[in-house]
């Protein structure tokens, strides 16, 4: 250990991870460490599932009824990824799909009103859907086609909008659209968890519903994919990519100091030895001086021994419960996923709820959203801290990830990715870079 490296990274998360896989194949010498015991820092999945009563403190052994422990593997943190999205695009680059195998979640579904009505997924359901009325439909229905043909670099597809000015609401109201449908578009689709959205320009709102449409048309059921055996798969699949690149991995190893020099980092002190670097990436566990609390959020893992209530007994679905629905800022996540991914027991399902704490008593937060799983066999309540870094590690040159925010897919996580990169670097992240540098090593297939 007593080497120098290029980058050390602290934390297997997910974001640490990837970028510990993208430096390595970027030539980087990497040292990556851990202080658990186990892959994926905070988005880790957990197995078997007596380690999960262990981790929240509950009394006693899983009944008889869970099954056996090691069928389970549960994920701290819910989310599915984008079917077309970044983190995909990621994955393909980088070929960590060979490890790894993906089911499409079988349906979104929204709240209204107390009840769940499937998100449409084709023209066909559009047509059927009983969340608009007949005259909405079409003119809900000429927004999507002005969103398709939309493309930031052609002003002939603009139809009057400037992207970077016209505020999301003018565009509603130009398509005459209510404000049902409002609500559906900028939750369900776009997949806001605020209304803040409204008055930005639209530019960001149209790319994010393109996103949607682009991931649902790949697979037809829903927009999003998520990994068997759960998304602790995918910080070790990156950690592989990193290990081919001779990357160096420890786990289990206390950090006792990060060693500075003229307010600059020079190394990291373990067990007495010191390892010395230019460059440090660590998730804010490792330093908690340099970041700053900016909210939290909370999670509820609940095991159901059923599908859930009105959606079609779907194995996994995602329900977006819209913040106006139930009086809040924030909207209200449910992620489920079960046996069929190999993360729970035969005939066991895992639904996971999230949102961002807005009160002194999180969990009648999220009542509504538990109200629609019952009956629940056994809940686990997690509240996290939102760490963010208190600067850009330019001086210090230590690169901070940020807290998995309670959005229900990964295209945060890899804003912060391509941000960290770019700080590290001082070049825009290239997604054709990462082909490029495999080629060099296997040579053209």
């Amino acid at each position: 250990m007593n080497e120098e490296y290029d980058v050390i990274v602290l934390g297997t998360g997910l974001t640490e991870c990837i970028l510990s896989g993208i430096m390595s194949v970027n030539g980087k010498k990497v040292l990556h460490m851990d202080q658990n015991p186990y892959y994926g820092g905070e988005s880790a999945s957990i197995t078997p599932l007596e380690d999960l009563y262990k981790r929240f403190k509950l009394p006693g052994q899983p009944p008889a009824s869970m099954g056996r422990g090691r069928d389970w593997n549960v994920d701290l943190i819910p989310k599915f990824l984008m079917a077309n999205g970044q983190l995909v695009k990621m994955l393909l680059y980088t070929e960590v799909t060979r490890y790894m195998d993906f089911k499409v979640i079988e349906g979104s579904f929204v709240y209204k009103g107390g009840k769940i009505y499937k998100v449409p997924s084709t023209e066909a359901e559009a047509l059927a859907s009983s969340l608009m009325g007949l005259f909405e439909k079409r003119r809900f229905r000429k927004f999507l086609v002005y969103v398709a043909n939309f493309d930031e670099k052609d002003p002939r597809t603009f139809e009057g909008v400037d992207p970077k000015k016209t505020s999301m609401r003018d565009v509603y109201k130009k398509f005459d659209l209510g404000q049902d449908v409002i609500d559906f578009t900028g939750h369900s689709l776009a997949l806001y968890r605020t209304d803040d959205y409204l008055d930005q320009p639209c530019c960001d709102t149209i790319n994010r519903i393109k996103l949607y449409s682009e991931s649902l048309a790949r697979y037809g059921k829903s927009p999003y994919l998520y990994p068997l055996y759960g998304l602790g798969e995918l910080p070790q699949g990156f950690a592989r990519l990193s290990a081919i690149y001779g990357g160096t991995y420890m786990l289990n190893k206390p950090i006792e100091e990060i060693i500075m020099q003229n307010g600059k980092v020079v190394g990291v002190k373990s067990e007495g030895e010191i390892a010395r670097c230019k460059q440090l990436i660590c998730d804010p566990s490792y330093v908690k001086d340099r970041v700053e609390k900016v909210g939290q959020v909370i999670r509820v893992i609940c095991i159901l021994s059923h599908p859930i209530k009105n959606t079609n007994d779907a194995n996994s679905c995602q329900i977006i419960i819209p913040q106006n629905q139930v009086n809040r800022k924030s909207d209200i996540y449910v992620c489920m996923i079960s046996f069929a991914h190999n993360v729970a027991a035969q005939g066991k399902y895992i639904a996971i709820v999230s949102t961002t704490v807005e009160t002194k008593e999180p969990e009648k937060e999220i009542r509504p959203a538990l109200e629609l799983l019952e009956p629940i066999e056994q809940k686990f309540v997690s509240i996290s801290d939102l760490f963010v870094p208190k600067d850009l590690g330019t001086e210090s040159q230590i690169f901070i990830s940020r807290a998995y925010d309670a959005t229900t897919h990964f295209e945060t996580t890899c804003d912060d990715i391509k941000d960290i990169y770019k700080r590290m670097t001082g070049s825009e992240f290239d997604f054709e870079e990462m082909k490029r540098k495999k080629n060099d090593i296997y040579g053209e297939d």
